[in-house]
Parts: structure tokens; C-alpha cells; sequence
């Protein structure tokens, strides 16, 4: 019998990691904390929820099929936003709503590729990128980044063939928490006009890297349109995880061609969702603000806390955003380290063997920490435990 691709695509690390509490009970002075997964658990801010709730009940729209590539009104905002924050000009019909950004990565993908193509990732990788490709049946060659997490152009350069259609980044990185410099995503972008390929750029967690201002220059290239494909989330900024809510910038022309994958794998995003992150852009910018300097208090915290894991042996390899990327100090692999620090020490993350390919063993010295879910406290608390492993 052939294998399919959906069997020969590894199962979600965050699902698989959540099976490794079954069983596990956690007593009252020492609960579980979960850093596995960079999502927030708080709902949306009350006045957003209760202005969906009124959309929901007043406005017919809101249960009703819309335009594939989202509704206009959105696109226009998003477009304007876009415009804003990165100084350049980008039009309402560069502009495509999705179902979530992983959508928005598969829809592009999907526009782009031929079974055989390859997609070069830096490593660490974020792992449904690699899912996607896998039952695509596209190739991801593997760009790996040495302990700064940032990939080299050209080390990307030596790997492109003929087969290659994209090279795609994660800025601020997923897992690694790294913000890429305004001056290497040039140097990618030149790399993808030069050869003839796409740049993808999932800026999933822009709304809260470190720098204030434009992180890139690329929107304001000429013809950027032509080259860079732009991947954006709506889920973090608003609290709107289960609304699936995503976008994607490029030229019109690839986005006729998206529309084709996105009408046949959902007809068209979630009303109530686009409507919510519509209200969140018209109404909800300071409340925004506010979340960006709690999560970069929270950044400041690991940074503060490490020198008592680094007496230790431990080391940091990148933070930032939702992440801290680490290597830890035991000749136990990681992904074995993982599974028992649930019932040893209480903790659920995840190992660096969920973002590289196998034939890589640097992952096996590597963990990922979410902390976006824990206060100064619990980030204290997290490192109490970290600090008393022995192994």
C-alpha cells in the first residue's frame, strides 16, 4: 500500500506534547506550567467581544458566505495599516484575508509550487511550515542558522536550484525569538529578486518586536510585489486564536491565483473574525501598545533570570516575541528531556527535535519556552524549577 503524505508528515509537536500529561497529576504547590504553545489564553478585551456579539445578532452579514480573498473593507484597513507602519504605499487589492496565517503559508505555497518544487527553511524551523510542505509534496531544504539563530544569505544562495521557488523567514523567529536586522532581510530579499524566486515573511508576532518602527524596508522596494510575499496574524495582536484570522501582501496577480486554493479549502474567512479584527485595528491600538510592553517586560525577565541557568551550564540562544530559545546542559536528549520534565519538574515545553530535521543532531540540545502566558512570577518560578533539574 503507498504512503500518503498526511502519513508521512510527523504529527503536531503541540498535540503530541499535550499527550505527555495523561496520567500526570499536579499538586497544588506545584501546578503545571505550560510553556509549550505561543498562544494567548485570556480571551479578547471585553469591548471587542461584546462588539461581536452585536455584529452576530444584528447584522445578517455576519453568518453569510464573502469574498474568497476577504471583505473589502478589511483588505482596505489592513492595507492602510500596512502602509503605515512600514512606510510604503500597498493597496487594498495586494491585500488577502485568510483562515489564520497557516492558511496564508499554505495558500502561497500551494500558488507557487509543483509536486518536487523545493522551499528552503532556515533551522530551527517552525514545524507546520515543514507539515505543509511535506504533503505538498514539496521539498524543505534545511538553511541551518549556528547559535545566533540567523540565517546566512549565503549559505541560502548555495542551496537554491532549479527546483527552488521560495525561501521563507519567520521574523520575529518562531521558535527562536530572534528579530531579524532590517539589513539581512535586504540581503534575502536581493537574493530572491536575483534568482528569480519568492520571499516569504511570516511576521506572525510583528506586533510585539522590540524595535520600534518599520522592522524592514521591503514594502518600499520597487516591484516588491514581484518578489516578496508578506504573512501576517491577527491571532496574537487581538487575543483572536479561535477566529482564525490571517493575511497575506503580494501582487495581485499570485493572489488570483491564491484564490483558487482559498475557495476550494474554505470559500471564505470567518465573518465574525474578520469583523473582529477590523474593530481591533479601528479601536483597539493602545490596548495593543499596552500588550507589546507587558510581553517585552516579560522578554526582560528571561534575560534578567538567566545567569541562574547559566551557572548552570545552560545557554540562550535567541529571545524575543513569544520565545526563548535554549541549550541545555545534560547529555539526555531533548526530546527525552521533555517528556520528563512533566512529571519531574511540572513543566511542559517543547524540545528542539520538533524543529529540525532529523539528520541534524543540534535540536537534541535545544528546548523552546513559550512565555508569553507567564507574569514575572511565573517566569521566576519556571526557572526555579529549571534551576533544581538534575539529570
Amino acid at each position: 500500500m503507498n504512503m500518503t503524505r498526511t502519513a508521512a508528515t510527523f504529527a503536531p509537536p503541540v498535540m503530541e506534547a499535550r499527550r505527555w500529561l495523561d496520567g500526570v497529576e499536579f499538586p497544588e504547590d506545584r501546578p503545571l506550567i505550560n510553556v509549550s504553545q505561543a498562544a494567548p489564553v485570556d480571551p479578547p478585551p471585553l469591548a471587542l467581544r461584546q462588539a461581536m456579539a452585536e455584529f452576530a445578532v444584528e447584522r445578517d452579514s455576519a453568518h453569510l458566505y464573502g469574498p474568497v480573498l476577504g471583505n473589502d473593507e478589511l483588505r482596505t484597513e489592513l492595507a492602510v495599516q500596512i502602509s503605515q507602519h512600514y512606510e510604503a504605499r500597498v493597496k487594498a487589492n495586494q491585500v488577502a484575508i485568510t483562515s489564520g496565517c497557516n492558511q496564508a503559508f499554505s495558500a502561497v505555497i500551494a500558488a507557487i509550487t509543483d509536486q518536487g518544487d523545493e522551499v528552503i527553511l532556515p533551522t530551527p524551523w517552525y514545524f507546520n511550515h515543514k507539515m505543509w510542505l511535506d504533503m505538498a509534496g514539496v521539498k524543505a531544504i534545511d538553511l541551518p542558522t549556528g547559535n545566533d539563530l540567523l540565517p546566512d544569505p549565503e549559505m541560502a544562495r548555495a542551496l537554491i536550484t532549479k527546483k527552488t521557488r521560495a525561501i521563507a523567514l519567520v521574523t520575529p523567529n518562531n521558535p527562536g525569538g530572534v528579530e531579524y536586522p532590517s539589513d539581512l532581510v535586504r540581503r534575502f530579499y536581493k537574493l530572491a529578486q536575483e534568482t528569480g524566486i519568492r520571499l516569504l515573511v511570516d511576521e506572525t508576532y510583528r506586533d510585539f518586536d522590540s524595535r520600534s518602527g518599520a522592522p524592514h524596508e521591503l514594502f518600499q522596494q520597487p516591484d516588491w510585489c514581484e518578489t516578496f510575499v508578506h504573512l501576517y496574524s491577527f491571532s496574537k495582536a487581538y487575543r483572536l486564536t479561535g477566529h482564525r484570522v490571517g493575511a497575506i501582501a503580494t501582487g495581485s496577480s499570485l493572489l488570483s491565483e491564491i484564490e483558487k486554493f482559498l475557495d476550494t479549502v474554505a470559500i471564505c474567512p470567518g465573518q465574525i473574525g474578520q469583523f473582529a479584527a477590523l474593530w481591533g485595528m479601528q479601536n483597539l491600538s493602545h490596548w495593543v501598545a499596552g500588550e507589546r510592553d507587558e510581553i517585552l517586560d516579560r522578554r526582560a525577565a528571561i534575560a534578567e533570570g538567566m545567569p541562574r541557568l547559566e551557572a548552570k551550564g545552560w545557554r540562550l540562544l535567541g529571545l524575543g516575541a513569544y520565545f526563548a530559545y535554549l541549550e541545555h546542559p545534560y547529555q539526555i536528549a531533548s526530546d527525552d528531556l521533555a517528556r520528563q520534565l512533566v512529571p519531574e519538574a511540572g513543566i511542559l515545553l517543547l524540545p528542539g527535535t520538533m524543529f529540525m530535521p532529523a539528520h541534524d543532531p543540534t535540536g537534541k540540545q535545544q528546548v523552546r519556552i513559550a512565555f508569553a502566558n507567564l507574569d514575572r512570577a511565573g517566569i521566576a518560578q519556571l526557572f526555579d524549577r529549571l534551576q533544581a533539574l538534575s539529570f
